[in-house]
């Protein structure tokens, strides 16, 4: 599911591409008609993201409210002069990479609108030099501000909004539960926008256990983790994918740190002899003299019998721990196990 730092970088490209433009507003799949044909030929006038939620407003007091969910993605297309990301959200087609382009090849034509659609597109938006379709999201519908104000009262503080008093919310919502922080921080209405790639890592930075109630979690750790948040998804808008290392560590002498050890793999190589050694044991071991193989007099005897048990001496043939039974046995001999005893002397 794309994290919050993707819905505020799609916020951000709607703003861009869109605001202040009168778009025509369709569902190609059929599913969302109804909520189209309020929308369609008005202008929109901002885009707003709230941890994963994605509120585009338009000038008739409307708003449409988008959650990609694990399979949704918006995709951009037009012309030279539409800039931005040309594929937004999941399925990614790069990790967390954004699919950038230059816009259609148009070979300097006038622009003749948006091809035709493709695959089951829940919503598009079209304006006067690029479109915008919208396919496999969670939630697609057409809300009033009042509505809007309600899904964000159900919301967690967001941190790529970190308003003033947000780190004190954020602290209080984690030490009211006594669930796992892991599992705390996955939850939309204690925080909104961090997913499983941003939970992980910002517990591992702190060095917080996964596992610790939200209520044994001291207040000034709770802000700290809040403030370490901020950085990361902060950093996440910037870049357009979850880079959650220190910048310390991307680097080796002008190197990058992959490049670096891939050089060290292959000067390990070279140094390696050509000939590997050989795993098998009993290969390592046959130039070794054959032992004769004695069994212990304990596995011989029989319990409440005084008498010497005669057990026969097969002299080892074929190497060690193999028997040759190809070539006939020389003559053989027996041994006297003797009761009561550690010794073994000849028959």
């Amino acid at each position: 599911m794309p994290e919050g730092h993707s819905v505020r970088r799609l916020a951000r490209q709607f703003g861009d591409v869109f605001a202040g433009e009168a778009l025509a507003v369709s569902s190609p799949q059929g599913r969302f008609s109804g909520g189209a044909a309020l929308l369609d030929g008005h202008t929109l006038l901002a885009a707003e993201a709230h941890g994963k939620h994605l509120f585009l407003h338009f000038d008739n007091a409307l708003v449409l409210h988008v959650h990609l969910g694990l399979y949704g993605a918006w995709s951009f297309g037009g012309d030279r002069t539409f800039a931005g990301a040309s594929s937004i959200g999941a399925p990614r087609r790069v990790g967390e990479r954004e699919a950038f382009g230059d816009g259609d090849d148009d070979g300097g034509a006038p622009y003749a609108g948006p091809p035709a659609p493709v695959g089951a597109v829940r919503v598009r938006l079209a304006g006067s030099h690029g479109w915008a379709d919208l396919r496999g999201a969670t939630t697609c519908e057409t809300i009033t501000g009042a509505e809007v104000r309600a899904v964000l009262a159900r919301l967690g503080p967001d941190p790529l909004r970190n308003l003033r008093g947000d780190a004190g919310r954020f602290a209080a919502n984690v030490q009211a539960r006594k669930t796992p922080l892991a599992a705390l921080l996955m939850d939309q209405k204690v925080i909104a926008g961090v997913g499983n790639v941003y939970r992980a890592e910002v517990l591992f930075r702190r060095r917080l256990d996964p596992w610790l109630p939200g209520t044994a979690l001291p207040d000034n750790d709770a802000r700290k983790l809040w403030r370490d948040i901020v950085a990361v998804m902060g950093d996440g808008v910037t870049d357009g994918r979850i880079i959650t290392t220190p910048p310390k560590y991307w680097a080796l002498d002008g190197t990058t740190a992959a490049k670096a050890a891939a050089a060290r793999r292959a000067g390990a190589a070279q140094e390696r002899p050509l000939s590997r050694p050989r795993r098998c044991p009993l290969r390592l071991q046959a130039a070794r003299p054959a032992l004769p193989r004695l069994p212990h007099h304990r596995a011989h005897r029989r319990p409440g019998r005084a008498e010497p048990l005669l057990v026969p001496l097969l002299p080892a043939t074929g190497g060690v721990g193999r028997r040759n039974t190809k070539k006939a046995p020389p003559e053989r001999g027996l041994l006297r196990v003797v009761e009561g005893t550690t010794g073994i002397e000849p028959a």
